[in-house]
């Protein structure tokens, strides 16, 4: 007889602890184990603004799913259709082969994809901060500009080079154009060609206030941290169009740039849209303990799932956030053995411990636990967390020692080049565009495709 086969969509914090878990609460004799990830590594997004401002290596936030695992099966692909009828999963594999992969237990962990609101050019001419690649292309991007801006003659030219647009005022947005923006301050005394006035970072947000979660009074305190070193902040405003050249915004003016950073939110991975399932503001409808309710052996968790926060009561669900997608993922794996193991599942409940927001140098709001702190004491909570989170002594090690090394020396400023003439849009890195309609699934589950490594 086979051993029940666990397959797990997705390599993030939410994935990667519920297999991680499960490997150590499950003997190899009960269940295989296989994770479908388009990536080697699970990354730590909420360090990402770090690297594009080139302060950590990439190595620092992607921990190696291969050092992690020690027994599953890395499926290098990404789920593209789920057929819970015949319980098979459709795989586009990284060298495009389409496979299908068959469960007994299905565990959904595909993430989110950046929010876009059908702005004409934005799906063109933005790119986000959602992958390692586009944190490491931002960085080149934005060292090219100064680049560029000091190698034309043409004023007009030099300004449309130096002014920077991030859309998005949440945690994402904000630490982006905050270090990007300590980045080119840096970078433009090296440049004696350079008026430092021409440099303009805009973030924009269509909600009133910076932040909303920090609640009023820290979220005032960083909309004035940003204000006081130069950034333009514009709130109650939105994007209404991107070219090449220019962003239009909605207030009517018209921002010439070649930089347009979009951070305005997420959306479920267009995985979830195909599956005939009852979904919350494009979250998957769970139960408190994770099941998807009408899909026989099928769990989800993290960004895509709209899990019931049993603290708040009533219809509040979770946030996306990586603090509960890691939690949800330690839940998710006691509950899947409890079911392979006949016994009772229980429901996810986790208090949420605080938000921290690192602003660069010593500049931070946090609120751990409720507790409002700002400067050094918010930003020793803030590092503190991330390398407590990071999942590898390595992992922290290297965090900690670029950190002190920028600290200490500095920014560098160094354009690689690697991925100069290479597209930068929100699809291309995303992949939004690979997802099958329930007609293209059906036709992946006819008797000529078999079912690889059964």
């Amino acid at each position: 007889m086979t051993v029940p086969r666990i397959v797990i969509v997705g390599g993030g914090f939410a994935g990667m602890e519920t297999v991680h878990r499960l490997e150590r609460i499950l003997k190899p004799a009960e269940a295989s184990l296989r994770l479908i990830t388009p990536y080697d590594h699970q990354l730590y997004l909420p360090l990402l603004p770090h690297v594009a401002s080139g302060i950590l290596t990439p190595q620092s936030v992607a921990v190696s799913l291969r050092r992690l695992l020690r027994r599953t099966v890395i499926v290098p692909g990404g789920a593209i259709g789920i057929d819970p009828a015949a319980k098979a999963v459709v795989v586009q594999k990284i060298n495009g082969e389409r496979t299908v992969e068959h469960y007994d237990y299905l565990v959904l962990t595909p993430g989110s994809v950046t929010r876009q609101f059908d702005i004409p050019g934005v799906n063109q001419h933005a790119v986000g901060m959602k992958t390692l690649a586009e944190a490491a292309w931002v960085r080149d991007h934005v060292i090219s500009q100064l680049d560029l801006a000091a190698a034309s003659s043409d004023p007009a030219e030099r300004e449309m080079r130096l002014q920077f647009v991030v859309v998005g005022g949440g945690y994402a947005g904000t630490e982006t154009a905050a270090y990007l923006h300590d980045l080119t301050t840096a970078a433009v005394k090296r440049y004696p060609g350079l008026d430092p006035a021409l440099i303009k970072w805009h973030l924009v947000d269509i909600a009133p206030r910076l932040m909303p979660e920090l609640g009023e009074r820290l979220g005032a305190k960083a909309l004035t941290i940003l204000k006081r070193r130069g950034l333009n902040v514009s709130l109650g405003v939105s994007v209404a169009e991107a070219t090449e050249d220019t962003v239009t915004l909605t207030d009517g003016r018209k921002l010439p740039c070649h930089t347009l950073i979009w951070t305005a939110g997420v959306a479920a991975s267009p995985l979830i849209a195909t599956l005939d399932a009852e979904t919350n503001r494009g979250r998957l409808v769970v139960g408190p303990d994770l099941t998807v309710p009408g899909l026989d052996g099928v769990f989800a968790l993290g960004d895509a799932a709209a899990v019931p926060d049993l603290h708040k009561g009533g219809d509040a669900v979770c946030p996306p956030t990586a603090q509960h997608a890691m939690r949800q993922g330690w839940a998710a794996a006691k509950n899947v053995a409890a079911t392979l193991r006949g016994a009772p599942r229980s429901p996810y409940r986790h208090r949420d411990l605080g938000l921290v927001v690192d602003l660069g140098g010593i500049r931070a709001v946090s609120k751990p636990l409720g507790v409002e702190l700002t400067g050094l004491p918010a930003q020793v909570v803030a590092r503190g967390y991330h390398l407590g989170a990071l999942r590898t002594i390595p992992a922290r090690l290297r965090t900690l020692t670029n950190w002190t090394l920028n600290s200490l020396a500095g920014y560098d400023f160094v354009r690689t080049g690697f991925q100069a003439g290479r597209p930068a849009t929100l699809k291309d890195f995303e992949r939004t565009d690979v997802y099958l309609s329930p007609d293209l699934i059906a036709s992946h589950m006819a008797p000529k495709t078999t079912d690889s490594d059964r």
